[in-house]
């Protein structure tokens, strides 16, 4: 059976510890650490076992940003990246959802495409002869909150 929910405090170390296990080079326990504190992370538990990861923020450009997405290798295909993305725009709080990927990784621009993500532009220079592609998804108006009744006509 696969949940998917918050992260909690004791997720921390799973969470970290699948990161390293996908992510050879330097441990991102820091960022992770400070995503799970502010609420920010998503995990896929497949039988009560974290199996991937979803974090976002708004850190770019004030609009909501899929950080980074993460499943482990033997559950890829099975809807996991895609029932963390959809997490991710549901706890969305601006009217665009971006991420970005990339040129060479050719799975996570189909999950795009498949999640109606479109391109909006690309960065070099990031990584070496492989430039990262940013992409978004327009979402429905955020509700604003009422009006206040200050009792002035």
């Amino acid at each position: 059976m696969t949940i998917i929910e918050r992260a909690s405090s004791q997720d921390f170390e799973h969470i970290c510890a699948l990161d390293e296990t996908v992510h050879a080079g330097a441990p991102r326990r820091r960022f992770i650490g400070e995503a799970c504190a502010h609420g920010r992370v998503a995990v896929a538990r497949v039988d009560g076992i974290v199996r991937g990861f979803v974090i976002a923020d708004e850190s770019f450009f004030e609009q909501c940003f899929v950080r980074l997405l993460l499943v482990h290798p033997d559950f890829r295909r099975r809807g996991l990246a895609s029932a963390l993305m959809r997490a991710a725009e549901l706890d969305c709080q601006t009217e665009k959802l971006f991420t970005s990927t990339n040129q060479s990784n050719i799975a996570m621009q189909r999950l795009c495409d498949r999640l109606g993500f479109v391109k909006s532009g690309y960065i070099e220079n990031l990584d070496e002869g492989d430039p990262e592609l940013i992409y978004v998804k327009i979402l429905a108006p955020v509700p604003s909150a009422p009006p206040r009744d200050t009792g002035e006509e």
